[in-house]
């Protein structure tokens, strides 16, 4: 760090591009309740040294009122932000925090352990490329372990690293560490888990942490900062076939016309020939420009992702905000009304067969319904079941009918546009999480029958003569 003082002093600028230029990962930590989440990250930004003087002189004050280690500095302090949080001693909400080493930069997301909060971990993992998952050696292996494990599988995170925590609790026997990792994998491997990293650590007194502990000469493996900073990042994004949603059509003038979003995958050169989708209108790339301070403007040959750019077609060709651009010469999305999915159902009221929401992916919303619940799974055993309603935090297998056809690529190919989430659309609240398994043959679906009232009907009718934009479809068609 006195390194790092030393260039700040000297020359900011040169700084700030020494960090602008190094990789960043995004990782989350999740496991059971007390299993020391918040302790890991707080000693990971103490190790590091990315906590400022006031900071250490705040959470020092703060231990003394909500600290769990006597007259230690409780580290978890450092992330557990909320009043309700330190209370209490437990995480509730997704906290994120940024920190660096010489070789990589840091976003990690500090998930909340107990079962009530799970659609909280998995709203942080869906962004992350890697989840260090703890495991108190004390308990082992328990239920909110094995829930997160699903849950970060289900969400394509490929990257795990096992943290047996609290190693000093257990007098660091290397014994104890081989039979979390024999129950770890009784449970991973029948989820389809190929690979993980076992690494025993103590996040309260820092072993294996940042430098190598010396009480545990047994284990000759890596620190968790070092593997960390040795993940490979090329893997994390192997989706290769170009996708682009329009977020915005950029016209400021009569004489130009281009379409801004962010690439989720792939990459876009001028003169590729492209499709649109839903449409299916075909026309090739005239010129990519980079965003910059107006009036300036930087046109670039070549863009890949996660790049935010502007991309001008040769044809004036309809697209509008939400469409997609697929480069043609790659594999083509699957345009259909139906699909199935897994789903993480996230609000307090339950989802219900034949429930109407509004569905959302990108840029893009329409309206749609839950059409079916395949099955209800069981996290702990894998066990499935039938259900004809969904709870929250819980995870099911279903079918979903969109009212207008989309274009769909499966999740495990590209995490941005094989997900979606669905909305209450009268309190816009966002009610559940959606990772589309298989798109279906697009047929004509029936809605489950029910009867439907007088005003029902009356209510129907005057929406869709006075909010044409809203696309309500009739009752009648839905009846069909």
């Amino acid at each position: 760090m006195d390194a790092n003082n030393a260039l700040i002093e000297q020359d900011i600028e040169a700084y700030l591009k020494q960090h602008e230029n190094k990789e960043l990962l995004r990782f989350i930590t999740c496991g059971s309740v007390d299993d020391g989440k918040s302790t890991l990250i707080g000693r990971l930004l103490f190790d590091t040294k990315m906590i400022f003087e006031d900071q250490l002189n705040s959470v020092t004050q703060d231990s003394k009122v909500h600290g769990t280690q006597g007259a230690e500095i409780d580290l978890a302090l450092l992330v557990d932000g909320l009043q309700a949080e330190r209370e209490q001693g437990i995480t509730i909400d997704v906290a994120y925090r940024f920190f660096a080493t010489d070789k990589r930069k840091f976003i990690v997301a500090d998930t909340p352990g107990h079962q009530q909060y799970t659609r909280n971990m998995a709203t942080g993992a869906s962004t992350a490329n890697a989840a260090v998952i703890l495991v108190d050696a004390r308990h082992g292996v328990l239920e909110q372990t094995r829930r997160h494990s699903f849950v970060t599988h289900l969400l394509g995170i490929r990257h795990l690293i096992i943290a047996v925590n609290k190693m000093d609790l257990v007098d660091y026997d290397a014994q104890r560490f081989d039979e979390i990792q024999q129950q770890y994998w009784q449970f991973a491997e029948p989820l389809g888990i190929e690979q993980a990293q076992f690494i025993p650590i103590s996040a309260l007194t820092g072993d294996n942490i940042a430098t190598e502990s010396s009480k545990m000469p047994w284990y000759s493996g890596s620190t968790l900062l070092d593997a960390l900073e040795q993940l490979p990042l090329d893997e994390l994004d192997d989706a290769e076939d170009f996708r682009f949603a329009v977020q915005w059509v950029n016209r400021p003038n009569a004489q130009f016309r281009g379409f801004s979003g962010t690439i989720s995958a792939g990459r876009i050169s001028v003169g590729d020939a492209i499709t649109v989708y839903p449409s299916g209108q075909t026309t090739h790339i005239a010129d990519i420009i980079e965003p910059s301070i107006p009036p300036k403007s930087t046109s670039i040959d070549t863009a890949t992702v996660p790049m935010a750019v502007t991309l001008v077609t040769t044809d004036e060709v309809d697209i509008s905000r939400g469409d997609w651009m697929v480069k043609s010469a790659d594999t083509t999305p699957s345009v259909s009304h139906d699909v199935e999915v897994d789903l993480v159902w996230l609000h307090d009221t339950p989802a219900q067969i034949g429930q109407r929401y509004l569905l959302k992916n990108a840029t893009r919303k329409t309206h749609g319904r839950l059409q079916s619940i395949e099955a209800l799974i069981d996290v702990n055993t894998l066990a499935k079941s039938s259900a004809d309603q969904l709870q929250v935090n819980e995870i099911a297998q279903a079918h979903i009918h969109f009212d207008q056809a989309w274009p769909f690529d499966a999740y495990a190919d590209n995490r941005t546009t094989g997900s979606f989430i669905l909305i209450d659309p009268i309190s816009q609240a966002t009610v559940g999480a959606a990772m589309v398994t298989q798109v279906l043959s697009d047929t004509p679906t029936v809605t489950p029958h029910r009867q439907y009232t007088p005003f029902e009907q009356d209510l129907n009718a005057l929406i869709r003569q006075h909010f044409p934009e809203w696309e309500t479809r009739a009752i009648d068609d839905l009846l069909k």
